[in-house]
């Protein structure tokens, strides 16, 4: 039978409240020990605001660790209504004299005008327009009409076709047609308000002078001829000219100091080392280039910004405030004074292999205060920067200098050592080229005959086509070569060639790539013809030692060997002779090397981890002696009251008995 129990109820003993308050003596070692986890939770915190205070200052350093941070250029143009520019690193302070005297434009031509636009030409049978772009040399222009004109075909743009059939055959299917197949053109119909007002326009896409027109029409040699669309369409600057010229192709010409440079756009590029001219109108002015002081002084405010911040985060997790007498979360800890030092030791020593003349930070104006905080001298700095401002990136960054002009630095890694390394190439690098056994056989490519190239170029195969045609030797090498360029399945891999022709008319086709992934084969109906009988030859990878170490070629880049000093290292040689070819000096500043100290403390190895590994440890262990207290305390507190329920019984037995004694007695009493 169940029994219901209700401590202290028969003895009066107030049972749950004595067990109670002799739990809460028996539980201080608990609170101690949640007291104790909170600091531990407590300093972890504050751990991990010390890593993201030195992340921060990590993600800070990370771009001055790049020359480039510090070696902004401007161009600035007295007159940008006529000419703007901008520089790079690359170029030259100076004041150049610009002289413009030529806009670049697209050539436009025109039909005659037809009455309606609608109205179909031809007989509707499939019929090829083939637009090519080149140049137009000699002759006169009068009224939109060349007369004794040369046409010379540019060798780096594509060939493009339309067909025109019964379904496309009026000036709005051509112009639809023309401007849906995307070869460089763009068609419009322009109304002039005449009883023949329609004009179909053509406008090369391209400016430039080599981006004239030349519209050929061809029919199917089967099909019966019909001159109707040739009649209205046929551009040859050089001969039959069915449409007008309205707009001359032509490039932009300017002088830079004296000198005559011309550029197919409005963008003139390198005319002043470095910089890159946009011609605007005809003029004259200067553009100045210029350092960008602003951009070097910005860096380093940053710099001094994001160290002061970290200070002061360091500042406020160890120090000790008097008023409130209050310590910060990590005061005393020998960690965080192991970093703060270390940190400071390094910004206040001296570089010695900056190689540019400045060596210390002291040198540009920076210095600490007596609290630890950074301090920025702007009047030193300038003076820095006005006699020395490529030393101060050498200062912060990782900088690597050649002495030979075609050997140049590319890039490096944590893993490279500074000082100077001898350079030695045994073996410069080359592309893949097919050169023919002898002159083109025939200049008259023939559909179906001669006109077909299996071209296979650095690994990327693909079928090209000459238009038929009679070609001078010049303007076949052309053709080749913008067919080549031109094909998408080469174009969209970035693939491209250099078709050249040497004194006895044999040609070379030659991978614009270098290195032993470069090579170029070909078959096909028009191989003999075009090269006879070539040889192929793959390219050759560059070959050499860096720091008498075999160094890694690969096209024109040489890279240091692993597990060596200059490992990482990468190096570009361009050209020159082989054997020895002087050195490269690495430099690594401050802000690459505070990179690397830090890498010590944040990462998964540092220091900060080491010690919020322990911490986690200490909290897992406190975690441990606090399930194994509560379960002791549950066992202290099942004996209290099991011993003051046994208490509780004893009492209320002997206030039971107490009671029937005193009635007992009072019985006997009331019977004398």
């Amino acid at each position: 039978m169940a029994t219901l129990s209700s401590p202290g109820i028969g003895s009066g003993l107030d049972v749950n409240g004595i067990v109670t308050k002799l739990m809460a003596v028996e539980s201080q070692p608990l609170t101690a020990l949640d007291n104790k986890e909170a600091s531990y939770q407590a300093k972890l915190s504050a751990f991990g605001s010390l890593s993201g205070a030195l992340g921060s200052f990590q993600s800070a350093l990370a771009g001055l660790t790049y020359p480039a941070k510090f070696q902004a250029v401007t161009a600035t143009s007295a007159d940008t209504t006529i000419i703007t520019g901008s520089a790079t690193s690359k170029a030259i302070a100076g004041t150049y004299n610009v002289n413009v005297t030529q806009l670049a434009q697209a050539q436009t031509i025109a039909t005659a005008g037809q009455t309606t636009s609608a109205t179909a030409i031809g007989d509707g049978m499939a019929t090829t327009l083939t637009f090519q772009f080149g140049a137009i040399s000699g002759g006169t222009l009068t009224n939109g009409v060349y007369s004794g004109a040369a046409f010379s075909q540019d060798a780096n743009q594509a060939r493009g076709s339309v067909v025109i059939d019964s379904s496309n055959n009026s000036l709005q299917g051509i112009r639809d047609a023309v401007n849906k197949a995307g070869i460089g053109v763009t068609a419009t119909i322009v109304s002039d308000g005449s009883a023949t007002p329609n004009h179909l326009v053509f406008t090369s896409t391209k400016t430039g002078a080599s981006s004239s027109m030349k519209i050929s029409v061809a029919r199917n040699p089967l099909d019966p001829a019909d001159p109707s669309l040739a009649d209205v369409l046929a551009y040859d600057p050089a001969a039959a000219q069915q449409m007008t010229q309205s707009s001359a192709a032509q490039s932009t010409k300017l002088t830079v100091n004296g000198i005559d440079v011309t550029s197919s756009t409005s963008t003139v590029n390198e005319a002043i080392q470095g910089v890159t001219l946009s011609a605007a109108k005809i003029g004259s002015t200067t553009i100045s280039v210029v350092q960008d002081s602003t951009a070097v002084k910005y860096s380093i405010n940053s710099f001094v910004k994001t160290y002061n911040d970290l200070d002061s985060t360091i500042k406020g997790l160890t120090g000790y405030d008097p008023k409130t007498q209050k310590a910060g979360l990590l005061n005393g800890d020998s960690t965080v004074r192991e970093i703060q030092t270390q940190i400071r030791n390094m910004l206040s020593s001296k570089l010695s292999d900056s190689g540019s003349g400045l060596a210390t930070l002291s040198q540009i104006g920076l210095s600490f205060n007596k609290d630890g905080s950074m301090a920025l001298d702007s009047t030193k700095l300038q003076t820095a920067i006005t006699s020395n401002i490529g030393g101060i990136g050498s200062l912060f960054a990782t900088v690597g200098t050649t002495s030979d002009s075609l050997v140049s630095f590319v890039s490096s890694t944590s893993a490279t050592q500074p000082g100077s390394n001898a350079i030695n190439i045994s073996t410069l690098a080359s592309q893949g080229t097919l050169t023919g056994s002898a002159a083109p056989a025939n200049l008259t490519i023939t559909a179906g005959s001669n006109d077909q190239l299996e071209l296979v170029v650095d690994g990327v195969s693909t079928t090209i086509k000459l238009a038929p045609s009679t070609y001078t030797a010049n303007g076949l090498v052309a053709a080749l070569q913008s067919s080549i360029n031109g094909a998408t399945a080469f174009s969209s891999a970035g693939i491209a060639v250099s078709v050249s022709v040497d004194g006895s008319g044999k040609m070379s086709v030659t991978s614009n790539r270098y290195g032993s992934a470069s090579n170029v084969g070909a078959t096909g109906n028009g191989l003999s013809n075009l090269l006879g009988t070539p040889v192929a030859a793959a390219g050759i990878d560059v070959a050499g030692t860096i720091n008498g170490l075999a160094a890694t070629g690969s096209g024109q880049t040489l890279s240091g060997a692993l597990g060596s000093a200059t490992e990482g290292l990468k190096l570009q040689v361009t050209g020159g002779l082989t054997g020895p070819r002087g050195s490269i000096n690495m430099s690594q500043g401050y802000a690459y090397k505070l990179n690397k100290l830090v890498d010590n403390y944040v990462g998964s190895a540092g220091l900060i981890a080491g010690k919020s590994k322990g911490i986690n440890s200490s909290i897992d262990s406190i975690g441990k002696s606090r399930d194994s207290l509560n379960l002791r305390l549950a066992a202290i507190e099942k004996r209290y009251r099991a011993q003051f329920n046994a208490l509780d019984a004893a009492i209320s037995s002997m206030n039971s008995t107490s009671t029937f004694l005193t009635q007992q007695l009072a019985q006997l009493s009331s019977l004398k």
